[in-house]
């Protein structure tokens, strides 16, 4: 299928394509964000340290590291639907991975299976987000990103708690806390038991995968050009030979990286630091779906204003100045609260805030690295994904703090994190070239 530029695309086509990328982040939020629930999950069937169990985010995203660059030239050589579809298909056998993973209880093969998952996943959304970044005019970009976090979100509510719903009884509680009682033996039944659970959801899920390849190739979702030039930004690029002469590009794939770890660390880090104030794992499950709820209200919030009554460069600045704060309250703020029926330190809650705090950036963030880049749009989209390995490697450092400190004073890992993106926000978007002349 020829492509075609996005401003030659009807409104009944321009929906229609929203509603399919949008089912499209529904699916990376399931699989992504069930990792909530994962890492303390196999924190106890495989006997980890909290650094070891890090290892699942690790897994899963250092491959966007590994895959984005190949992904973009996949892309370009069979089309996104054709691309998407090979996506759905390396997810499933990813997902097919946990079954032997699970009969032998081997920690290194399930995470060769998340790292699968996420190679899959790397194409996804190297094709997605430049796509539903020209799918309409550039100032409402943050408007239709913020449209498929909404999706992505909702799905990472559900994930966590249909997971505990379908691995987890309600008699764990107490099995978690005899585990380290038992005999060898005895733990040795119970772990193998209890690791055996992810066997049929993650069939379920491979099957699905597959399925959902096979609908995406044959969906009616027309082929973009992502790479279009206007004159001006033909003449602008005339000289440029390489990616990396687009300094407000490389700059916005190290803030998408700083972004992204401090969402997964203000997610899949919650129920440890519950648990950390003696909170059971059947009761912490629900936090995460506490701080992705906070970012969808984020997201409403952005799709309300923006760009209405506030620029979406203006959103960006104020989500990063909300992370930089939160951060800090989280790390000083103490006082025993009641809250949505749990009773906790006062600053776990600023936790499940850095969820609103993190709303707009992404979204933020896309346009302005994207922003008249033309031919290079793939390659610049595929170094912006590359950025998501920061989802790898944050949360390690926070579970290597959390060993040597606490699970409190690991959330330092976050302030500088968020100071650099204030800074992108402010100024480093700006940037159109590497010297001052």
């Amino acid at each position: 299928m020829q492509a075609i530029e996005a401003n030659y695309l009807s409104k009944r086509d321009t929906t229609i394509s929203i509603l399919i990328i949008g089912m499209l982040f529904f699916i990376f939020g399931f699989v992504s964000w069930v990792n909530a629930i994962l890492i303390p999950y196999f924190k106890i069937a495989c006997e980890l340290t909290n650094f070891q169990s890090y290892l699942v985010a690790f897994a899963f995203y250092i491959s966007y590291f590994v895959v984005s660059v190949p992904s973009s030239y996949l892309l370009k050589s069979v089309g996104f639907k054709k691309g998407m579809m090979i996506g759905f298909w390396i997810m499933a056998i990813g997902a097919f991975i946990f079954v032997p993973a699970a009969y032998t209880r081997t920690y290194e093969i399930f995470l060769i299976g998340l790292f699968s998952l996420g190679a899959g996943l790397a194409i996804l959304q190297t094709a997605a987000n430049p796509y539903i970044t020209v799918l309409g005019p550039k100032e409402s970009a943050a408007q239709r990103i913020s449209i498929m976090g909404i999706c992505n979100k909702g799905a990472g509510i559900l994930a966590p708690i249909l997971f505990a719903a379908v691995i987890l009884k309600s008699t764990d509680g107490e099995l978690f806390k005899q585990i380290p009682l038992m005999s060898d033996t005895e733990r040795e039944l119970v772990l193998n038991d209890l690791i055996r659970r992810v066997i049929i959801p993650y069939s379920v899920v491979g099957t699905v995968l597959v399925c959902l390849g096979i609908f995406v190739f044959y969906s009616p979702l027309p082929e973009i050009n992502t790479e279009a030039e206007d004159e001006s930004t033909a003449a602008a690029n005339s000289t440029k030979t390489s990616i990396f002469q687009f300094p407000h590009l490389i700059l916005g794939a190290l803030a998408i990286f700083l972004h992204v770890g401090t969402q997964v660390v203000a997610i899949d880090t919650i129920i440890g630091y519950a648990s950390s104030m003696g909170i059971d794992l059947m009761e912490a499950k629900t936090f995460p779906s506490y701080t992705l709820a906070a970012t969808i209200i984020g997201y409403i919030i952005g799709i309300a204003i923006i760009p209405r009554f506030i620029s979406q460069k203006n959103a960006l600045r104020i989500c990063t100045l909300l992370g930089t704060i939160f951060t800090l309250l989280i790390i000083f703020a103490k006082g025993e609260v009641t809250l949505l029926g749990h009773t906790t330190d006062i600053s776990i809650w600023f936790v499940v805030l850095l969820g609103l705090a993190n709303s707009l950036v992404w979204a933020g963030i896309w346009p302005l690295a994207l922003d008249g880049l033309g031919r290079f749009t793939k390659l610049g989209a595929s170094i912006m994904i590359m950025g998501l390995c920061g989802n790898a490697i944050i949360p390690l450092f926070y579970g290597h703090f959390a060993d040597l400190h606490d699970t409190r004073q690991a959330y330092w890992v976050l302030f500088p994190c968020y100071l650099f993106l204030v800074f992108y926000a402010m100024r480093g978007y700006k940037l159109k070239r590497w010297t001052i002349n």
